[in-house]
């Protein structure tokens, strides 16, 4: 991946809509919709997006909920989606337990309806019980209402060596009232509780990525998202490019700071950066300029000049600090930058 934050396709003024055949939209709360309703911009952007023959494809590592459930929320927001568009990271761990115990096995299933149907799509058994001999725990978010009890009957399978398996492990994740512990604090209930340690399928890890590819027969994806350690990192581990939307839980500092692979290839305030080329970011001298400002690093901050958008001077910061911080994270203040910037 570059160093530096590209903001438009080398030699070309295209918007990323026409540049790229496929968006994998992150879906967990923050890029599309958020607490049900749609986030500012997004209907349109990716109704005009489609309208020019991009393919739209939603990606989520919340395993609860099934693909005709998720599609029927987007389509209710005026975003028409069918079942087929949407992978979540309940498919991807129910092809990557598919691939190691027998066709028929039964599964323990510690999470919702969503895993449940997608073993089912691998002609898998799911079951409740670590009585009921299966060949494998997978564990997935189950929503808030999950019974203490299964994390003991996943710890209770695992302890007679039964492989274990997670849809993800996010800490986190967002809902209407704010953030809430994700399934990825409930993986570390189990862990503690047994010594194991999970197979996990979803994004970072490139088994999402592969089965984002194998669903959508995306040949010039453009992963889309607002987490760096998810959304971003799993584009760098698939090598691909990613657009960084700045509506869910990155802000400047944490962007100015991110190693190589939580480098976003472009940057942009919401999803009407799908729509458009977007100003260069070129070397200056001793920094880099995007639109009306110039970057530069200097010994214990970074300092910009100029005026013009906003998103333009952040392109810019992006590329003087990664430029200085190199294979590692960047140490230098950009706060007053930042705040110049309103970011």
């Amino acid at each position: 991946m570059s160093q530096t934050v590209r903001t438009r396709p080398e030699g070309s003024t295209q918007a990323l809509s026409e540049a790229y055949d496929t968006a994998l939209l992150d879906l967990d709360g923050v890029v599309v919709y958020a607490g049900g309703n749609a986030i500012a911009h997004a209907v349109e952007s990716l109704g005009t997006a489609r309208a020019g023959g991009m393919h739209l494809a939603y990606v989520t590592n919340n395993a609860l909920r099934t693909p005709d459930a998720v599609a029927d929320h987007l389509t209710e927001l005026g975003i028409p989606t069918g079942p087929s568009d949407v992978i979540t990271s309940a498919q991807a761990v129910a092809r990557l337990i598919s691939e190691q115990v027998p066709a028929g096995a039964r599964v323990l299933v510690i999470g919702g309806e969503g895993l449940r149907v997608a073993l089912r799509e691998r002609g898998l058994e799911p079951v409740d019980s670590a009585e009921d001999d299966p060949a494998a725990v997978v564990q997935g978010y189950g929503g808030p209402e999950l019974p203490w009890g299964r994390f003991a009957e996943a710890s209770y399978a695992i302890a007679r060596g039964v492989p274990w398996f997670a849809s993800n492990t996010d800490l986190t994740i967002p809902s209407a009232r704010g953030i809430a512990p994700g399934n990825g604090a409930a993986v570390e209930v189990v862990r503690i509780a047994t010594g194991a340690e999970p197979q996990v399928a979803g994004k970072p890890l490139p088994p999402m990525h592969r089965e984002t590819i194998l669903r959508t027969g995306a040949e010039r994806p453009l992963v889309v998202g607002d987490r760096l350690d998810t959304d971003i990192e799993g584009a760098f581990n698939g090598e691909v490019d990613s657009l960084l939307v700045l509506t869910g839980v990155t802000d400047g500092e944490q962007l100015l700071a991110a190693p190589p692979q939580h480098r976003p290839t472009y940057v942009d305030a919401d999803l009407r950066g799908l729509l458009t080329g977007q100003p260069e970011v070129v070397e200056a001298g001793d920094g880099f300029r995007c639109g009306g400002w110039t970057a530069t690093a200097g010994t214990e901050r970074l300092e910009l000049a100029g005026e013009g958008e906003a998103m333009d001077g952040l392109r810019a910061l992006c590329a003087a600090a990664w430029k200085a911080a190199g294979d590692g994270s960047c140490e230098l203040d950009g706060g007053k930058a930042l705040v110049r910037l309103g970011l």
